[in-house]
């Protein structure tokens, strides 16, 4: 610090979505002195599933088994995609560096390198995704082999329903069927909610209740599956005690948002980002950055001791609408820190086509931040606006991640591509005395 108000570091992370968790995470392992900022709100609407890309052209609503030929078809026809600026190997690079650190955290991954899986969601369809938490893995399995199945409704669980998920399943899968329970000491509420039961089992006596009251709706069903409350911490030894307890394989139902298996994800990176070296500084805001020769000066919101960033180096993956990254008036969408220049339609009515579901989606879906080849974001002649800005996630142009089902893939690969850039640019020595270090940048 070169001040009691100020930090200094080498790079600055804004955003705590999975875009900024997954930067921190690259740059903070690479030995790059980062601090990230943001207000960690919008990870908690994750289901848990890590996509990489499902569903490609958008408007034919085709989805694919291989997600490396999607993203080869992807890059093919749509060049101004954020995928068709990364090598694919770059990518798989950093899926592998992302799940293993959940992995090591406690959080265990499933990935089948080169093919999507298919999951049940809550409405009771099938979804291909790329890589699934531990506590879904049967999930995929029961849907692949159909065996006979109870799917557990929990009573006063609003937004989940376990027979409309069997009834909805049921056409191709005759061996499924719902029962409906009262989770343990909640036969007085009228409504009851996923992270209330999520933290309740960590006690192993209401684990014992829980396996108590499921297994007489056994009967001759070979697996169960359960809304995702299965522990918001030590999901392994929770899970592993009730599939002992019931005597069947368990698997978890992704719920309507916010989730546990998002809550999850959320809570390990606040936990163990910080044993890599990072510093988080959660519940802020960026108000205003000032450009200071080689280096900026970020000014924060709520600050009452005055406190300033000092960094060499951006990474933005401050998301779109949801985490403020981009604000959006009567006539124009802003970019809400730098005041970059946001790629959008031409006219406000252009925003959105005149049907709610229509095939092609709406082209404010595909507004954002343009960047180069660096991931650097762009100035309105097309050149980069500050050499050491980079720019990651959801807030970037000319992609659809929703209806495209790559939201987690590309805050991943867009994260490991900005980094991997940026190191790139800029080479680090790192003193004996610790986090201070030698800067040098490169010429472009």
């Amino acid at each position: 610090m070169t001040s009691s108000h100020e930090i200094s570091c080498d790079l600055v992370v804004i955003g705590a979505g999975m875009a900024g968790m997954a930067a921190t995470l690259f740059a903070s392992s690479r030995g790059i002195d980062t601090v990230q900022i943001g207000i960690a709100s919008e990870i908690i609407f994750a289901s848990g599933l890590l996509d990489l890309l499902g569903v490609h052209p958008v408007e034919a609503g085709k989805t694919w088994d291989d997600p490396w030929n999607a993203v080869a078809a992807l890059t093919r026809d749509l060049p101004k995609h954020p995928y068709a600026k990364i090598d694919p190997k770059d990518m798989r690079d950093g899926f592998n560096e992302f799940v293993s650190f959940m992995t090591r955290s406690g959080l265990p991954y499933h990935c089948n390198p080169d093919r999507n899986v298919r999951v049940i969601t809550p409405l009771g369809t099938a979804k291909r995704t790329f890589c699934v938490p531990h506590t879904m893995k049967n999930n995929v399995v029961a849907l692949e082999k159909k065996p006979p199945c109870v799917m557990i409704d929990i009573r006063g669980l609003r937004g989940y329903s376990s027979r409309q998920i069997a009834e909805t399943l049921s056409h191709d899968w005759p061996k499924l069927r719902s029962a409906t329970i009262s989770f343990p000491n909640t036969e007085h509420l009228q409504e009851v909610y996923t992270e209330f039961m999520a933290r309740s089992l960590a006690n192993p006596a209401t684990r014992i209740a829980l396996s108590e009251r499921i297994k007489p709706h056994i009967k001759n069903a070979q697996t169960v599956g359960l809304p995702a409350i299965l522990g918001m911490y030590r999901t392994q030894e929770i899970l592993s005690d009730l599939e002992k307890q019931i005597g069947l394989p368990l698997f978890e139902i992704p719920t309507m948002p916010p989730s546990i298996p998002g809550l999850r994800i959320k809570e390990l990176f606040e936990s163990h980002l910080p044993q890599t070296g990072a510093r988080l500084l959660y519940q802020h805001r960026v108000l205003r950055v000032l450009r200071k020769k080689d280096s900026f000066k970020l000014y924060l919101d709520d600050s009452r001791d005055g406190l300033t960033l000092r960094a060499n180096g951006i990474i933005l993956a401050s998301g779109r609408f949801i985490g403020k990254g981009l604000r959006a008036d009567r006539t124009r969408i802003r970019e809400s820190i730098f005041d970059l220049p946001v790629c959008q339609p031409a006219e406000r009515d252009l925003w959105h086509r005149f049907r709610f579901l229509d095939p092609s989606g709406h082209q404010i879906n595909r507004a954002g931040i343009q960047v180069d080849a660096f991931f650097r974001p762009l100035d309105d002649k097309g050149k980069p606006a500050i050499e050491t800005l980079f720019a990651a996630g959801s807030i970037l142009a000319h992609q659809d991640w929703m209806r495209m089902k790559c939201g987690s893939g590309l805050a991943i690969a867009t994260a490991y591509a900005a980094v991997q850039n940026y190191r790139t640019r800029f080479s680090f020595r790192t003193s004996r005395a610790g986090r201070r270090s030698e800067f040098r940048c490169r010429a472009s």
